[in-house]
């Protein structure tokens, strides 16, 4: 494509309001990534002259940053890929532990993003048995269910920090609470809440927290696991890739330092702008919550146990797909998870909750983040009226 054709989001697009599968990059964040990309394009690993070494400096720069969100030392943070990264290093990790300790028991949740299901299964193929516990009618699981799931053999208990699909929060804090035996480790898949609520990600029993830098407002293709210590100790992952040793052994190749560098600027500014972010969206919720209601929308979940950024909601006698196409010039909005939605298949998260058939059809995802404005309510109206 030659630079004239580059093709730019129109002045009269319609208004992004999917923030739960990708947030659009903070200019000042797309400025130190291009930044890093041009001039200070040396490899952190060069340690000979003082290209590498200002890359090196970056990136531990960055991943201080990265730390200060949920209180940990910088050298907890492993650069990854993204959350989905994070996810198998946390997981398929703890193999070679799981059968050496005799510990080959799993407990999760049946609401779990992909990145998660599916590594579980890929160990249940190899012998381990996986324990998932379903939620309650408000899209959260209950805490005592969790726990009562754990055995003496449990190796690892995985429970996402905000569900993706409904923005509902799980009682991380909780199940942190009462995991008394040392030999099982505690990870969450924080993808969808990392910098936007900080407490229950410092909880210090949570060892394992996989973060994705596309849903914060840095680039895609960066993330990060912190892998918290616990008496000094970290928990005993082993590698999934091999060569170079980079990244304390557990994610080896060389660091994309722009890329590394936009995520720690983009974690330092939702620490500096977490207060006003979260008014903006709370601001946001009530306009959004105000059209739905007018147009007879019912909230998949219970709307005061989720983030103020993320909102599933259904239309008695629509479906969803009529939804997203009547609206398609005014908001953009999705069926699901990024990930899964083109399938059309029934949302397995909707489904936990025990959603009826029509329900889980006419289920939307509404996502937004501090920058966003919504659309005229009465122009929504009119569109939807038009389907029944």
């Amino acid at each position: 494509m030659r630079k004239e054709e580059v093709a730019y989001v129109p002045a009269d697009a319609p208004i992004y309001f999917d923030h739960a599968a990708t947030t659009p990059v903070d200019p000042r964040v797309a400025e130190v990534v291009m930044r890093h990309m041009i001039d200070e394009f040396g490899n952190a690993g060069s340690r000979t002259h003082e290209y590498g070494a200002r890359a090196a400096a970056a990136s531990e720069s960055a991943r201080e940053q990265v730390a200060a969100v949920v209180g940990v030392e910088p050298a907890e943070v492993i650069f990854t890929s993204g959350a989905t990264e994070s996810d198998n290093i946390s997981i398929l990790g703890l193999l070679n532990h799981g059968v050496e300790t005799n510990r080959r028991h799993i407990v999760s949740t049946t609401i779990e993003h992909k990145a998660v299901l599916e590594p579980l299964e890929h160990l249940a193929d190899k012998g381990f048995e996986v324990d998932l516990v379903g939620p309650e009618p408000t899209g959260a699981v209950n805490p005592d269910h969790v726990l009562a799931a754990v055995r003496d053999d449990t190796l690892l208990v995985t429970v996402m920090h905000v569900n993706n699909e409904t923005g509902i929060r799980q009682p991380i804090e909780a199940i942190g609470d009462g995991l008394l035996d040392p030999g099982v480790f505690f990870h969450s898949d924080a993808a969808q809440g990392f910098g936007k609520e900080l407490a229950p990600l410092r909880h210090q029993r949570l060892d394992l927290i996989s973060v994705s830098g596309h849903k914060l407002y840095a680039p895609k293709g960066i993330g990060a696991l912190i892998v918290r210590r616990r008496e000094r100790k970290r928990p005993p992952l082993s590698p999934l890739l091999f060569g170079g040793g980079q990244e304390r052994g557990l994610r080896p190749g060389t660091l994309p330092v722009h890329l590394v560098v936009g995520l720690g600027l983009a974690s330092q500014l939702a620490l500096d702008e977490g207060a006003e972010r979260r008014h903006r969206c709370e601001s946001t919720r009530k306009q959004v919550l105000e059209a739905l209601t007018a147009a007879g929308g019912v909230i998949n979940g219970d709307p005061t146990q989720s983030l103020p950024h993320i909102i599933n909601a259904s239309i008695p006698g629509l479906d969803s797909e009529a939804v997203i196409l009547a609206l398609r010039d005014i908001v953009s909005i999705s069926n699901g998870s990024a990930c899964t939605s083109a399938s059309y298949e029934p949302s397995h998260v909707l489904t936990a909750m025990g959603l009826n058939d029509e329900t889980r059809r006419g289920a939307v995802r509404l996502s937004w983040g501090h920058e966003s404005t919504f659309p005229d309510p009465e122009h929504i109206d009119s569109r939807l009226n038009r389907l029944h």
